[in-house]
């Protein structure tokens, strides 16, 4: 039998008690006739072209091919071309997985949206995840969703009762925001390493230096993240009037981000265990010498996301020796979460090597946090957040110069440091208001794609 207690004011914390609970497809599917359900994965062409991959993907797909409450499955398709659309299409008729759409990113109609929004100064050229996902909550949003999820095409353990549980709270409970949580075990030992190793024991550590400074404002943000049982989880809800005024980061710090954006947006959320077995999918490499790859460059992207947040939102001051501090302070964290670990693994009868956990520390996360601290001292940084500011309020362009902006620019590189910005998304309640012609214009594209891939 799990926990059931409440633990936070702002997050309720909804336990898997019985798995067994019909009655949650009956409600799903009765609030389904006014309200729409749409689940968003997004997705590259290798994830069902490799053979080590498509095992996974048809698993999922099995699945969903009973989630009857959806009213619209958008597979997000990046790097594929036609024949690979429609391999696709043919996996998701086998399975007989209805009312799904493909948004092919990389075909005429779509490629033309992203064009436009480029061409309105909106800053989505970069292919990748981020601007994936940025298209597809654009079509969710055109077709009328009330709900709107997003679940990864690559869940090992994926069963579409966790798509029950997870939409839940949101479409029956109108919360307007849930996450998953869950346990991730895989051959007897525990992953989720980034959360472990270096998000977890870095926030309990800001939380006892804002606690000793009585910084207040700081303190909340951080007891809201410290209260997600798995906060990189990206197994995510929103409600459609929510996600309307997000923003999305479009690296690694994407999770996080969304939980920053939902804190100062949202006034409901739950965190929702949508499985008590273990959940898996793809482990990313440490690659402890290389920081532009694997959990190196996952780290840095989430700390370099956080501590941005709390400098510019919240107004956290920093210097060179908080950095230091704070690093030091967040190794004995680490060293106490170790330990825990370790004996939580030997209860339970699990494999569990103290030394490779604690090089994980001492190799990468803690490097990660040094790198982070000097991207965000660097003299450029200031300068990025200026130039950024004005690119994303249109209301103040007007009355700066834009070549003041680029001599800001080529200061900044003068004084040898690369300008350091959370890569994000603007919200889609900015794009509609600045182009409200273009979910027309989607809503086209979506009724030729239907056509083209089925």
């Amino acid at each position: 039998m799990s926990n059931f207690a409440q633990t936070h004011t702002r997050i309720s914390t909804l336990y898997l008690l019985d798995e067994d609970s019909p009655r949650m497809e009956l409600e799903l599917l009765q609030h389904s006739k006014w309200k729409k359900a749409v689940l968003i994965i997004p997705l590259l062409a290798s994830e069902y072209t490799q053979p080590e991959n498509r095992p996974v993907f048809e698993n999922i797909v099995k699945n969903l091919a009973g989630a009857n409450y959806l009213s619209q499955i958008i597979f997000g398709l990046d790097r594929a071309g036609e024949e690979e659309a429609r391999e696709l299409a043919g996996i998701l008729n086998r399975y007989n997985v209805q009312n799904y759409l493909i948004q092919h990113n990389d075909g005429p109609g779509f490629s033309s949206i992203f064009s436009k929004l480029s061409d309105a100064g909106f800053r989505i050229d970069q292919p990748g995840k981020g601007r994936n996902m940025f298209m597809s909550f654009g079509i969710a949003l055109a077709m009328g969703a009330h709900s709107i999820g997003l679940v990864d095409a690559d869940i090992r353990t994926f069963q579409r009762e966790q798509l029950d549980r997870l939409f839940y709270p949101v479409q029956v409970l109108n919360y307007q925001f849930s996450k998953a949580f869950y346990a991730r075990i895989k051959d007897r030992m525990f992953y989720g390493r980034v959360k472990r190793l270096l998000l977890d024991p870095l926030l309990i550590a800001l939380k006892r230096k804002f606690t000793d400074t009585q910084e207040e404002k700081v303190l909340r943000l951080v007891d809201f993240l410290l209260n997600f049982n798995y906060q990189l989880s990206g197994e995510v809800v929103f409600d459609a009037q929510l996600l309307k005024r997000m923003q999305f980061a479009t690296n690694w710090g994407v999770e996080i981000f969304t939980l920053i954006e939902v804190y100062r947006k949202a006034t409901t959320c739950a965190q929702v265990e949508i499985s008590q077995l273990p959940f898996d999918h793809k482990h990313q490499p440490v690659s402890e010498d290389d920081r532009t790859k694997g959990l190196y460059k996952m780290g840095i992207d989430i700390v370099s996301t956080l501590l941005a947040a709390l400098v510019v939102e919240e107004g956290l001051a920093i210097s060179e020796h908080f950095i230091r501090d704070l690093t030091t302070t967040y190794l004995g964290v680490a060293d106490d979460l170790i330990k825990m670990y370790a004996d939580n693994a030997a209860y339970c009868g699990l494999i569990y090597d103290t030394n490779l956990e604690e090089a994980m520390v001492d190799n990468v996360f803690k490097n990660v946090i040094l790198f982070a601290g000097d991207q965000l001292l660097s003299p450029a940084f200031m300068a990025g957040r200026f130039s950024s500011y004005v690119t994303e309020h249109d209301e103040f362009r007007p009355f700066i110069d834009q070549g003041l902006l680029s001599v800001i620019e080529k200061t900044s590189q003068h004084l040898g440091a690369e300008i350091y910005e959370t890569p994000r998304t603007v919200s889609w309640e900015r794009v509609m208001r600045k182009l409200p012609t273009l979910i027309n214009e989607i809503i086209d594209v979506v009724e030729s794609e239907k056509k083209l891939y089925r």
